[in-house]
């Protein structure tokens, strides 16, 4: 038997879904004005929070949650943008790197504080301490759920 969703129940779910996509394609725009998109954003500050600004292409894949196909095509435009390269490892010729270029670093370092401020604007200085406080904590939730589900999938 179906359980349907009550007044509030719907109410957070719609709320979820049509301000989800509203907030990021506003994060989107402002991004654009620096000629990147959100996913280009992401690569660079991966890279640039990891050892020697490098991360195996597998490792990056899973972070941003693409097939290795889609990190290709995602990793192509900042590589002919000069911001990322691709580079074989030295420790085992088999595994492919990626790796932020210092003009990659000078970009998201231009970028870091516009990105910071858009969110600030859509997003956090709209809402109290106590309300980020329970978003963080009912999308953390919902994280460790869908993580548990997934490594439950992978071990099968």
């Amino acid at each position: 038997m179906t359980r349907w969703l009550d007044d509030d129940e719907m109410a957070a779910w719609r709320s979820l879904i049509e301000t989800g996509t509203d907030l990021f394609r506003a994060l989107e725009a402002d991004l654009a004005e620096h000629g990147l998109f959100q996913g280009d954003y992401q690569v660079l500050v991966y890279l640039s929070e990891s050892d020697g600004d490098r991360l195996r292409m597998t490792d990056l894949a899973c972070r941003l949650q693409l097939t290795p196909s889609g990190l290709t095509r995602r990793l192509d435009r900042l590589i002919a943008s000069r911001l990322v390269t691709r580079v074989r490892s030295e420790e085992d010729g088999r595994v492919m790197l990626a790796v932020l270029t210092p003009s990659g670093r000078r970009v998201l370092e231009q970028t870091a504080p516009h990105h910071v401020e858009s969110v600030r604007r859509h997003m956090i200085d709209l809402l109290d301490r106590e309300e980020l406080r329970a978003i963080g904590s009912a999308f953390g939730k919902i994280r460790r759920h869908l993580d548990d589900r997934s490594a439950q999938g992978d071990a099968q």
